[in-house]
C-alpha cells in the first residue's frame, strides 16, 4: 500500500502524462491546420491546461496548478516541438489527432475526480468537474482552429468522460487505492472513446 505521499506523486505523473498527450493532439491539429512552429506551440500549450484551468477554477484551486507549476507547460512545448519536428511519424497513426486525444481525455477525465474529491466535492460534482477536466482542451483546441467541438457531435465523447469518472468515485466508495481507480477511469473512458473511433459507436440522434 502506497502512502499518501507516494500516491500523490503518482497521480501528479499520470496528469503530466495526459498533459502530454493532449498537447500532442493540439500540435498535430496545428500540423494539419499548416501554422507555423509559434501557432503549433501555442495550440500544443493551450489544449493541454485548459481543462486542467478550468477544473482548478471551479473548485477554487487558486492559482491553477498549470500556471503555479512550470512542468506541465514545459511538457506541452516539448510535445509541441517533438510534433514539429516528427510529425509524420504520428501521421502514421489512424486519426492520430483523435487517438491521443481519447488518451487526455481518460487522464483528465479520472485525475479531474479525484483532485475534486480530494477538495471535498460531493460525488456528482466530481463526476461533472472530472468530465468538464477532461472536455475543456479538446473544445479549446477545435474552437482555435475553426472546427465544430467534438463534444457538440453526436460522437461518444463527454459520456465516455463522465462514465471515466464515475468509475473513479465507484473506486473511492469502495476504498480502492486512488492509483487503481484513476488508472481504471481513465482506462475505460479511453476504451470507450476509441471504440466510438474505430467502431463507430454514437449516441442516438433525433430521428
Amino acid at each position: 500500500m502506497l502512502n499518501y505521499s507516494a500516491t500523490m506523486v503518482l497521480l501528479h505523473l499520470i496528469n503530466l502524462v495526459g498533459i502530454f498527450v493532449f498537447a500532442v493532439s493540439g500540435a498535430m491539429r496545428g500540423v494539419r491546420s499548416q501554422m507555423d512552429i509559434f501557432g503549433i506551440l501555442v495550440l500544443a500549450v493551450v489544449t493541454a491546461v485548459s481543462g486542467g484551468i478550468l477544473r482548478d477554477l471551479l473548485i477554487g484551486a487558486i492559482p491553477p496548478e498549470s500556471i503555479s507549476n512550470w512542468h506541465g507547460i514545459a511538457i506541452a512545448v516539448f510535445a509541441g516541438l517533438v510534433v514539429f519536428f516528427f510529425h509524420r511519424l504520428f501521421e502514421h497513426l489512424q486519426h492520430p489527432v483523435l487517438l491521443f486525444d481519447a488518451a487526455g481525455l481518460g487522464v483528465f477525465a479520472a485525475t479531474g475526480a479525484q483532485k475534486a474529491l480530494a477538495f471535498g466535492l460531493s460525488p456528482a460534482m466530481a463526476a461533472v468537474l472530472g468530465m468538464i477536466s477532461g472536455i475543456g482542451g479538446g473544445m479549446v483546441r477545435d474552437i482555435l482552429t475553426a472546427q465544430v467541438p467534438v463534444v457538440l457531435r453526436s460522437e461518444i465523447y463527454a459520456s465516455a468522460a463522465f462514465l471515466g469518472a464515475l468509475l473513479v468515485l465507484a473506486g473511492d466508495y469502495l476504498h480502492f487505492p486512488p492509483i487503481e481507480s484513476t488508472i481504471a477511469g481513465a482506462g475505460l473512458t479511453f476504451f470507450l472513446r476509441t471504440m466510438a473511433l474505430y467502431r463507430h459507436w454514437s449516441l442516438p440522434r433525433p430521428r
